[in-house]
């Protein structure tokens, strides 16, 4: 039975991030980027103010909200929080070593149209959001579908469908790719470098991870709004100690990146033409697995933003991915390629490294401990720990979404009580089966979440041309900010 449910697994996840689901993927970024007239590029000025920019001069991005809304900036530090992860450390590793330097510019490329892809959902989101009888916002890519989609003609069932699917895909993916992995990258590190017992590690997160979860998203927001911030610069500082001390390497890094990206041969020699359907398919698994732009995850938590216009939301999640994959794993990417570790001539990394052998889960660690000693590595460990720990947050939220959707509110609090039990769970547990079913289903995700992006792209379009004209060239029309009469007035008070 075990056997024929991971073949059955492996036949499915071999689809869901297969080409066929990647080729879906592109196609929806470009399209989206075409749409709006490359938005990222365009208007980056005005996405950067309005964003990183508005933080330190406009109160109302972070400052805490008196209803059950979170601020612009809690809501992207805790969709950070989900997406800046073990993926920054040990998927961009496991790409170069996989896919070779090449690898990194297809990751560059999924990410550019992958930014427009996340404005498109956090738009839907915020056009199809409504209240809860707690009046608090639920918005995602099941209210998009069941309400976009499923209002378009004779597809009322079939967005339904799609709605409840995504739901499932999510609630599953939760336990596993967002719960019982990351603690257990926190139990093993914890093991590896400070000698802590796994069940030790289990019993010290749950309790904590419940404090928090359980408290709700306010309270979850309120952490990820300190813990994100906090360690995304830290690691960032000590990635580009690395790249100063590294700096005469940048340009051959650079290099082997460009020349990786269309070489003929795969890292080493080879097949003629594997190496860039490696470094293709490595690079944009790996740019997806980090910041998640398509799979309709971190629109849940986006919906709950004070925002009023979904442009201004649309705008946090094209910001959400460059920090994520732009910035982190590029800086973690050439840590690794100026670092020695990676033949830059054939993209194979050495076997070993002072007799110890190179893994894509300790080659990170040894690239800190060559520039800053057992500090290094223990940083590292602690890096994995935070985000690991911060990923599981985020990723409480949207399972606690995809709860509602499915069976109610009343049924939201048994979600987080099983969800924080999974946690000592996910700490003892070795490899087995549900690391790769978790795969899977955070994949299946993406699949009817596209399809609704794809159909109601011709609103997107609507709404952003109507921002732009509106916002950015002042022109006296009415604003597109909701679905829903009641909300649509609600939210043009709030703008007025």
């Amino acid at each position: 039975m075990l056997e024929f449910i991971t073949n059955v697994n492996n036949a499915v996840n071999s689809f869901v991030w297969g080409w066929p689901a990647l080729i879906l993927l592109s196609v929806v970024g470009v399209l989206m980027t075409i749409l709006t007239k490359f938005f990222q590029i365009g208007h980056i000025g005005h996405w950067m103010k309005m964003t990183i920019g508005a933080i330190f001069k406009d109160r109302d991005v972070v400052g805490h909200t008196e209803d059950k809304s979170i601020s612009q900036f809690q809501s992207l530090c805790t969709a950070l929080a989900a997406t800046v992860g073990t993926g920054n450390i040990v998927g961009v590793a496991g790409a170069i070593m996989v896919g070779g330097p090449g690898a990194v510019f297809w990751m560059w490329l999924i990410a550019f149209f992958g930014m427009m892809t996340n404005y498109s959902e956090n738009v839907l989101g915020i056009y199809y959001r409504r209240k809860n009888s707690n009046d608090e916002w639920s918005g995602g890519a099941m209210y998009y579908l069941k309400d976009g989609l499923g209002s378009k003609k004779g597809c009322k069932q079939i967005g339904m469908v799609l709605a409840v699917l995504f739901s499932i895909f999510c609630l599953l993916a939760s336990f596993g790719i967002g719960n019982m992995t990351q603690i257990n990258s926190i139990s093993g590190n914890m093991n590896t470098v400070f000698g802590v017992p796994t069940w030790i590690t289990g019993i010290v997160v749950m309790i904590i991870g419940g404090l928090v979860i359980v408290g709700g998203l306010k309270r979850i927001a309120s952490v990820t709004e300190k813990i994100v911030p906090f360690m995304v610069v830290i690691y960032i500082l000590g990635s580009i100690i690395i790249l100063i001390t590294n700096i005469s390497q940048i340009g051959a890094v650079f290099g082997a990146i460009f020349k990786g990206a269309f070489a003929a041969k795969a890292a080493g020699g080879g097949i003629v033409g594997y190496g860039v359907k490696l470094a293709i398919e490595q690079g944009m698994k790996r740019g997806v697995f980090s910041n998640e732009a398509g799979l309709g995850s971190s629109v849940m938590v986006h919906s709950n933003s004070n925002v009023s216009e979904p442009v201004r939301q649309g705008m946090w999640g094209i910001f959400e991915v460059f920090a994520d994959t732009i910035i982190v794993c590029t800086l973690t990417a050439f840590s690794v390629l100026s670092s020695g570790l990676i033949d830059l001539e054939t993209g194979v990394a050495l076997d070993t490294y002072n007799g110890i052998e190179l893994t894509k889960a300790n080659i990170v660690s040894t690239v800190f401990s060559m520039h800053f000693g057992k500090t290094g590595a223990a940083f590292v460990a602690i890096a994995v720990m935070l985000f690991a720990f911060s990923t599981s947050l985020g990723w409480s939220h949207y399972g606690t979404k995809a709860c509602e959707f499915l069976f109610g509110e009343k049924f939201t609090i048994v979600y987080r009580v099983i969800f924080v039990v999974a946690i000592y769970g996910g700490a003892v547990m070795g490899d087995n089966l549900a690391w790769d079913l978790a795969d899977t289903f955070n994949g299946l995700m993406m699949l009817p979440n596209l399809i609704g992006v794809l159909v109601l792209s011709p609103l997107v379009y609507k709404i952003t041309v109507n921002y732009v004209n509106r916002v950015l060239k002042g022109k006296n029309e009415k604003p597109i900010l909701s679905y829903d009469p009641e909300i649509q007035k609600m939210q043009e008070n709030s703008i007025s």
